[in-house]
């Protein structure tokens, strides 16, 4: 069965940018795209008297800006389009991600964000802390990207908290599925307390990154090969803004140990380094398992 991402779309340079994203990912894993409006719920306040024609005008507006986005998506992916009502943006895509059994939910980043970096919007931040599938951030500027592009590298920021494991095998399904290069990232050494000295720091990043080197030769198919190192800076922002990003990179991070099971829960580490990276965000939650069939 063909893998399907939902896109959260809005006529702005943001949804341009989710959709832009979407096709990309979808052109490198031969994915399909549901670009998704989610419109008010028919439910009104007792207050709110119903307006037939109104309704009608929200109806055919957002069949407009769907055609739109349609024609956003570059010839060869598969794409469909849909009006969805719910109490809020985010709840609607989330349903639509369980309805048709997507792997991904994409949005864009809030309008007013500097070109190339991330900022959340109620949207996005509700996604965060509510989705039961990966949320895939688009940076502003994201449209500008040739969906050909392709996917060049997945980068996984991988640490010692629970949920390691589920972010392990999202990178490399990933990897697998777009045939993309994998980069292992340890932030052990600046993710550390900073009462911890210098060489204790550096032997648990150390220890760190040969951990998680032997768990994904073990876990990877033959045909992949991952890259692992060490981040070093004074901080998380610090670490990833020295670190190299590719054009075509998408950068992989978990939910926080505080999320429920099978939830979205953005952690302090994943906040900040979203305030650094140029490139895709893709949030796996912490306890994400392949059994359900999603990739």
């Amino acid at each position: 069965m063909t893998a399907r991402i939902v896109v959260g779309y809005t006529a702005t340079s943001a949804g341009a940018d989710a959709v832009a994203l979407a096709a990309r990912l979808a052109h490198a894993s031969a994915s399909a795209v549901d670009v998704v409006v989610v419109l008010p719920a028919d439910g009104r306040s007792v207050i709110t008297p119903p307006d037939a024609a109104y309704d009608r005008y929200l109806r055919d507006q957002a069949s407009a800006w769907l055609s739109q986005a349609a024609e956003q998506v570059p010839e060869g992916v598969k794409t469909r389009t849909h009006v969805r009502y719910a109490d809020s943006f985010a709840e609607g895509l989330v349903t639509a991600a369980a309805d048709f059994e997507a792997s991904y939910i994409v949005v864009g980043a809030a309008n007013g964000g500097l070109r190339g970096r991330h900022r959340l919007g109620t949207v996005a931040d509700e996604l965060l802390h509510s989705s039961n599938v990966p949320v895939v951030l688009a940076p502003e500027g994201a449209r500008r990207t040739e969906a050909g592009a392709g996917i060049t590298r997945i980068t996984a920021a991988v640490g010692t908290r629970p949920g390691a494991d589920a972010l392990l095998q999202e990178s490399i399904a990933l990897a697998v599925a777009t045939s993309a290069e994998l980069r292992l990232v340890s932030l052990v050494s600046v993710d550390l307390p900073a009462s911890v000295n210098t060489g204790v720091i550096r032997i648990a990043g150390a220890a760190h990154a040969d951990d998680v080197l032997t768990q994904a030769l073990a876990a990877l198919p033959d045909d992949i090969d991952a890259e692992v190192i060490v981040a070093r800076g004074d901080s998380i922002e610090d670490a990833v803004s020295h670190l190299g990003w590719e054009p075509g990179e998408l950068a992989v991070v978990g939910s926080s140990r505080l999320a429920q099971p099978r939830r979205l829960f953005l952690g302090s580490t994943a906040a900040k380094m979203l305030h650094e990276l140029p490139v895709p965000m893709v949030v796996v939650p912490r306890t994400r398992s392949t059994e359900s069939g999603q990739q």
